[in-house]
């Protein structure tokens, strides 16, 4: 992939205020169904760095603003320009100081609990940590059942080992603590929050 140019700053949403608008439902839906994969219409954004999927770079562009540290693990340290540039977000050096995070999918070695868990009275203060995936079929399937899913549901986003799946499956049995996760792909993005059951032969 090329460097991060200059240019690529004028790269963001087409329309702030609608685009985002329109992310936001589609995340809360992601959440509020886990496992589903949804698509954001590619027309809401205007262009995305090289190093990152159209979906993550609209999930950064809606949800991160100058009041959410951000930490991006090595691969996305590049998008570091574009992202303060277009949400004026501080740089999280420490993963328990983030609100939301940025990985690769296939890194099992960044542990979930090293986030911000949120704590007994603020659960919802914990981090959401976005994990940028190939495509968001066709990898090593799990099961999700919990709240928000009829019976069950089969989700196998590629790039995801088992590892992953056992920290992810580790954090959940944390509820009402724990970080929620949202997959992203081209301009697709999948939620599994950690109110979601997961299992399978990992």
């Amino acid at each position: 992939m090329s460097a991060f140019q200059t240019s690529d700053l004028a790269m963001g949403l087409a329309d702030p205020v609608f685009g985002s608008q329109a992310v936001f439902r589609t995340v809360l839906t992601a959440l509020s169904e886990p496992g589903k994969i949804l698509a954001l219409p590619e027309d809401h954004l205007s262009g995305c760095p090289d190093k990152i999927s159209p979906a993550a770079a609209a999930l950064l562009l809606t949800l991160v603003d100058y009041e959410t540290p951000v930490w991006l693990s090595d691969a996305f340290e590049p998008i570091r320009p574009w992202l303060v540039f277009h949400t004026g977000a501080s740089i999280a050096i420490n993963t328990l100081d983030a609100r939301f995070a940025l990985i690769a999918a296939g890194q099992s070695d960044i542990a979930l609990d090293a986030f911000n868990l949120g704590d007994e009275r603020y659960p919802d203060t914990s981090a959401t940590v976005i994990v940028l995936c190939p495509s968001l079929e066709n990898g090593l399937p799990v099961t999700l059942t919990g709240p928000g899913i009829k019976e069950k549901i089969s989700f196998a986003p590629q790039g995801v080992d088992g590892a992953f799946w056992k920290q992810v499956q580790d954090n959940n049995a944390l509820f009402p603590l724990g970080v929620d996760v949202i997959f992203v792909a081209g301009p697709s993005l999948a939620g599994v929050p950690r109110s979601t059951q997961i299992s399978g032969d990992f």
